[in-house]
């Protein structure tokens, strides 16, 4: 979850952004404060689907803490670590905002964020217990809890479900397997290129993360080392590359595009994560010709979805931890994560708010991405997974391309991020 799925970011310039930042968290919120007679407190997201949802849920928030007031912020997903950074040298991070395991290790380390341990042990609603104890270890850095889970995700397969009946295919089901997939991906790629049969772009989480891991594969190993040289990682990669090679998927390496192309019809199948069902829903095209399956398996059986969550995080210069705190108390109690998975933002991460979630939307068949938690894979991360991950697009791009062989790109790849691992130790 690098969670850069198909998000729907608000488009701003860094000054505005960085403006907006320290409006709520220095002086200025001083100011703000005195004048509205309550205490206004940011909490900075990137993903503008989910912010009706979220504002409904501070709306609430606000009715039972009436001198409190929560200004969201929505920030697209490059822009807002770049924001995060400015805000961090310049003592100017929004009061709360989200967090991700690319990036905890660093936030957390580096002393930027609140620790929340005092707070989670005197809270009535707050229990670490209730959550996927993965999301919860994934927040925590030397012993100390920087965030509150706020949910979950999973990978599944989205079809279009008009393509499939005009070739007569049957719906994608828990029987398919890698081989089923190219079949049919084959069957329903049109000669002309007008539509392809499946989407196989330059991503990892929504993308060939899934395969490796299906294919008993690896990313990293345990002892923190590059897995892109393991044979099952290669393999899956030249599997998942062979899609575009055999012209059975269009070439996409802008995250953008991905949607696009589904949206558009020029695509019948592709793995999109669970976050995306606010902005699906919204989408005419998709909710009549589409609807969502578990992920293929390996030929061998074994199955794998690539699983990920946020977490909700305090700034450690706040000027209102006690308000900021009970926004996010408030974000992981029972009432915050029911009211969340019912509006359909998220998979909400307390124990039984999926349920909620699941019957938050009779459109699609959403139940799969809860089914598969049972053999779902924590998705790959270290202590600055974003150093390795970055430059590991840029360097199987040329394999993607058909430019460069896939086995000279994994050996590329594997000294990058063996060297940007070694230094982390």
């Amino acid at each position: 979850m690098k969670k850069v799925g198909y998000y729907v970011g608000l488009v701003a310039s860094s000054l505005a952004l960085l403006a907006g930042c320290a409006n709520t968290s220095t002086k200025d919120s001083k100011a703000s404060e005195s004048k509205s007679g309550k205490t206004e407190i940011s909490y900075a997201i990137w993903d503008s689907a989910q912010e009706p949802g979220i504002r409904k849920i501070a709306d609430k928030f606000e009715e039972k803490n009436p001198k409190i007031k929560v200004n969201i912020q929505v920030v697209s997903w490059d822009a807002y670590w770049t924001m995060l950074e400015a805000g961090a040298t310049g003592g100017s991070l929004p009061d709360t905002f989200w967090m991700h395991s690319n990036e905890i290790y660093r936030y957390g380390s580096n002393k930027m964020l609140l620790p929340l341990d005092d707070y989670i042990k005197k809270s009535k609603d707050v229990k670490l217990s209730n959550y996927p104890k993965g999301l919860s270890k994934i927040y925590n850095v030397k012993g100390s809890q920087y965030a509150v889970p706020k949910d979950y995700d999973t990978i599944g397969l989205w079809y279009n479900k008009k393509m499939f009946d005009q070739a007569g295919i049957s719906y994608p089901d828990e029987t398919w397997t890698w081989d089923t997939l190219k079949e049919n991906a084959k069957k329903l790629t049109k000669p002309d290129g007008s539509q392809y049969g499946f989407l196989a772009p330059l991503h990892n989480q929504e993308g060939y993360y899934n395969f490796v891991y299906q294919n008993g594969g690896t990313i990293i190993t345990k002892d923190k080392k590059s897995g892109y040289d393991n044979p099952k990682t290669v393999e899956a990669l030249k599997y998942y590359l062979s899609f575009v090679k055999e012209k059975l998927s269009p070439e996409v390496t802008e995250d953008k595009k991905r949607a696009e192309v589904m949206q558009n019809g020029q695509v019948a199948m592709g793995y999109f994560g669970s976050w995306n069902l606010s902005a699906f829903a919204l989408n005419d095209y998709m909710k009549e010709n589409f609807d969502v399956a578990v992920l293929p398996k390996a030929n061998d059986g074994k199955q794998s979805t690539i699983f990920n969550g946020l977490g909700n995080a305090i700034s450690a210069k706040t000027k209102h931890k006690e308000a900021s705190w009970k926004w996010v108390e408030y974000l992981g109690s029972k009432e915050g994560q029911d009211m969340q998975a019912e509006l359909g933002v998220a998979i909400s991460a307390y124990k039984g708010s999926d349920k909620v979630w699941v019957n938050s939307n009779k459109t699609f068949a959403i139940k799969h991405f809860v089914d598969m938690v049972d053999y779902a894979q924590i998705r790959p991360y270290s202590n600055a997974t974003s150093k390795w991950e970055d430059k590991a697009y840029e360097e199987l791009k040329p394999a993607y391309l058909g430019k460069e062989s896939l086995e000279t790109a994994s050996k590329k790849i594997t000294k990058t991020m063996n060297k940007a691992l070694e230094q982390e130790k």
